[in-house]
């Protein structure tokens, strides 16, 4: 498919009548990810953001691991060779996950990254503007939308990719939220190891339902962005987060004297449910609205990336469509650990040490991935809890699907 617009029009403005091959609405990971595949394959493409002020998102924080040099290395603001995690008990597993490396992107600079490429690709261009409504058209969809001046503007495509967050979840059987506060701080005196991260510490006091652990990303000796997580039913109170950071950097990590210099919270929800990836012959849900965020993980990173290349690639081919970002083993495996936490069949804190313990930390998480083979898949379920899982697997068929609870963007 080649651009049906003209080249070099306008960033920041609509041009009344243009019709595009592609809106995609929304810029966050997802929109961005795709708008960049899109124009790299020269396809004429508008992303619509939010404009300045309450719709636009704080600065967030995503995560992923990749081998080698992936597309958007120039927005990686740290990376780790090594990772960790500790149990309940302070045991302690290291891994070197080579060939894979641990990465972190702040949404700043991965937009201006974006932004500045799309600036330089001739069919692409960026509107800001408020949407209020996405629907087809005789010229394939169409997005309604007010400028930050309050003028009304209608972008027009061939077909439309919307990335916002959904108002609610679509029917579930599990519904567990990721939900976290963490601090960007600075120690008086080297506190941290920037060659390791540690992703799960389980030295934290543990919810009556769910699990919680710390989340550590070193920065440098003595910076690093540490958060309080909990998989559990319900978020909790900015104070309630606050207090368990107070915990964990003094009794737990002994940080000593230091300064937050920002902080960041978010709820990623962990469920079972169908995310519908296709609302019209020419709308599509792209992103963690599309279903793209791993449901036993909250990881969304690398799931958008690979999804945003296949929707570029099939576009460009003139059969355009959103694949499902996770396999259908990968999502069944998912909805049965979900619900074994949910219920507490199993000891969420013991279940992942014992994981990261007994499976060479390089499978797992390409396991976590989606790049497991089924044998192996079969190697890592006999190292979980199999009578729990089992028995939890044989009831999964017989649960209803229910729709309640609210969807958030994910954060990482």
């Amino acid at each position: 498919m080649t651009g049906r617009r003209a080249a070099g029009q306008a960033v920041n403005g609509g041009v009344p009548g243009a019709v595009d091959d592609a809106v995609v609405v929304g810029g966050g990971a997802a929109g961005l990810c795709l708008a960049h595949w899109l124009a790299r394959n020269g396809t004429a493409v508008t992303l619509v953001e939010a404009p300045d002020g309450p719709l636009r998102p704080p600065e967030r924080t995503w995560c992923y691991w990749e081998a080698g040099t992936g597309p958007f290395e120039e927005a990686v603001t740290a990376s780790w060779q090594r990772l960790r995690v500790r149990g309940t008990d302070g045991v302690v597993i290291e891994s070197d996950p080579a060939p894979l490396r641990y990465r972190m992107v702040r949404s700043g600079p991965f937009e201006r990254l974006v932004h500045s490429r799309l600036a330089a690709a001739p069919g692409a261009r960026l509107v800001r503007a408020t949407v209020h409504e996405v629907r087809e058209a005789a010229c394939g969809a169409e997005v309604r939308c007010t400028t930050p001046g309050g003028r009304p503007l209608t972008l027009r495509g061939g077909h439309v990719f919307d990335s916002r967050p959904l108002r609610g979840t679509p029917p579930h059987r599990t519904l567990l939220l990721q939900h976290f506060r963490g601090w960007f701080v600075r120690t008086a005196a080297p506190r941290f190891d920037p060659a390791v991260a540690d992703l799960m510490d389980f030295r934290v006091p543990q919810p009556r339902h769910g699990l919680a652990f710390g989340y550590v990303l070193p920065l440098a000796p003595d910076r690093a962005l540490v958060e309080y997580t909990e998989f559990s039913r319900a978020p909790l109170t900015t104070g309630a987060y606050e207090s368990a950071l107070r915990q964990y950097t003094g009794s737990v990590l002994r940080l000593g004297r230091f300064t937050v210099e920002s902080a960041e919270q978010g709820v990623i929800p962990m469920t079972d449910a169908r995310f519908p990836r296709r609302t019209g012959r020419t709308l599509f849900r792209i992103g963690a609205a599309g279903g793209a965020t791993r449901p036993a993980t909250g990881y969304t990173f690398a799931a958008v990336q690979r999804q945003s290349r296949a929707v570029a690639a099939a576009l460009h081919r003139g059969r355009p469509g959103v694949p499902p970002p996770h396999g259908r083993r990968a999502l069944a495996m998912d909805a049965v650990l979900l619900r074994a936490l949910d219920t507490g069949r199993v000891d969420g804190p013991r279940f992942f040490t014992d994981l990261f313990r007994r499976v060479p930390i390089e499978r797992l998480l390409r396991f976590l991935d989606g790049g497991s083979t089924p044998w192996e898949e079969f190697g890592i379920g006999l190292r979980t809890p199999v009578g729990p899982m089992l028995r939890t697997a044989a009831e999964l068929p017989f649960l209803a699907r229910r729709a309640t609870g609210r969807s958030e963007e994910s954060h990482r």
